[in-house]
């Protein structure tokens, strides 16, 4: 072995073993594993679950399934893949067929990688027979995708693995499968960064100054609560603004959220020694000026905001067609999309604004307003802000899921229009 995996905890260890003849919970017929980020339950759930695989069945097919295949391939598949050649397992993966199949001595078994993205995924699942399923982070997938995979588990000795971050109390998941584990016939495991022995003490500091308010409860203490009050408490203090950097920005980008009756935010951002800088913005509510603009006026004031720079790209509202279109008809500025989900992008925000890869520039009023004003709606059974002083939030969270946490995605994507 390479000697880069530390001794297990003794939660992990539970984890690899809770399936063998000699343990206490063999007898279960699944495992859930859930908790604060980093806190090792993917890791040791994956290894476990394949060595389960070969323990128990020679020649079977089991499902593996993530949020997308991508993001399996990149929390568990690949790092999983080395530790098992180092044991002395042989794996050949078929990216073209999402496959995997692992042999041990005269031992095979094949594995399949699914993507549980929304309802319309429970279809690529079905007519398989499986032996096995494990789901990471089963609660960013929809109950439908997760119950027909669960269908298709009809081996004898089948059994169940799940593992998650928290989300909100009221998660179909928590209340259907953690609350009713013992009558589910479930060993459930809760992990904290404790339960990671791999986890330096620099690093659990380090993530638990990422997180404030209910994000910090979820992520870093592993509770499934619910979010309340202000979405960025954190962005009331005067010390999370700065004064624009008088030189030195490069990869000019403006964000949009677009707007007719409600208001149209943009913001053009520059980047310098690794950070972007809001350096100022646009806001046009009509509601407040009594007149709506037209898309042709809103690229004008596009125009002005970008200053004569060159602008690398526009991250645009995903809903705003029409402004879409305008921007690419001009051919000054390439444009696209954003990515647009809620609940994570505010989350990646979050993240982004409290280490300093993003810095909103004081000039910027009216996203200091919103900063103050912007809440979750807790008449909500979900995890959704009110949609009240959003634009400006809402363009700021475009920016970031798409330019600072998508990487060359967009820019590649762009490129081609």
């Amino acid at each position: 072995m390479t000697g880069v995996i530390k001794p297990f905890s003794k939660k992990q260890l539970r984890a690899l073993s809770w399936w063998h003849s000699n343990s206490p919970y063999s007898t279960r017929d699944a495992i859930i594993c859930d908790g604060a980020v980093r806190s090792g339950k993917t890791f040791s759930m994956s290894l476990s679950f394949v060595l389960w695989t070969f323990y128990a069945f020679d020649g079977c097919d089991f499902g593996l399934c993530g949020k997308t295949i991508r993001s399996l391939r990149r929390n568990m598949v690949t790092p999983i893949l080395p530790l098992l050649r180092d044991l002395g397992f042989c794996c050949e993966e078929r990216l073209s067929q999402n496959s995997l199949t692992v042999s041990y001595g005269k031992r095979s078994n094949r594995f399949y990688l699914f993507g549980g993205k929304d309802e319309s995924s429970a279809a690529l699942i079905q007519g398989i027979t499986l032996a096995g399923v494990l789901f990471d982070e089963v609660a960013l997938m929809p109950r439908s995708f997760v119950e027909q995979a669960m269908a298709r588990c009809s081996v004898s000795g089948s059994r169940f693995w799940f593992n998650c971050n928290p989300e909100h109390p009221e998660h179909w998941f928590y209340r259907e499968w953690i609350k009713q584990a013992e009558q589910k016939n479930a060993l459930y495991l809760h992990f904290t960064m404790d339960d990671n022995p791999a986890l330096s003490e620099k690093v659990k500091r380090r993530y638990e100054s990422l997180y404030s308010g209910a994000f910090y409860e979820r992520f870093v203490r592993g509770k499934w609560v619910a979010v309340y009050g202000a979405v960025y408490p954190f962005m009331s203090d005067d010390a999370m603004y700065c004064d624009p950097p008088e030189c030195g920005l490069e990869n000019f980008t403006i964000s949009c959220d677009y707007g007719t009756v409600n208001p149209t935010s943009m913001g053009l951002w520059g980047r310098k020694d690794g950070v972007w800088y809001r350096i100022d913005e646009y806001y046009f509510d009509s509601r407040k000026e009594g007149f709506q603009k037209t898309d042709e006026e809103h690229y004008a004031a596009l125009r002005a905001l970008a200053g004569g720079r060159e602008i690398r790209q526009v991250v645009a509202d995903p809903s705003a067609a029409s402004f879409i279109e305008v921007i690419r008809r001009h051919g000054e500025f390439r444009a696209a999309p954003a990515q647009n989900n809620i609940v994570n992008g505010i989350r990646m925000t979050s993240g982004a604004l409290k280490d300093g890869r993003i810095k909103i520039c004081k000039n910027c009023a009216d996203s200091r307003r919103e900063f103050q004003l912007y809440r979750w709606d807790n008449s909500r059974r979900d995890d959704v802000p009110v949609k009240e002083n959003d634009h400006a939030m809402d363009d700021i969270r475009y920016f970031v899921t798409t330019v600072v946490c998508g990487g060359s995605g967009f820019t590649a994507f762009a490129a081609k229009r």
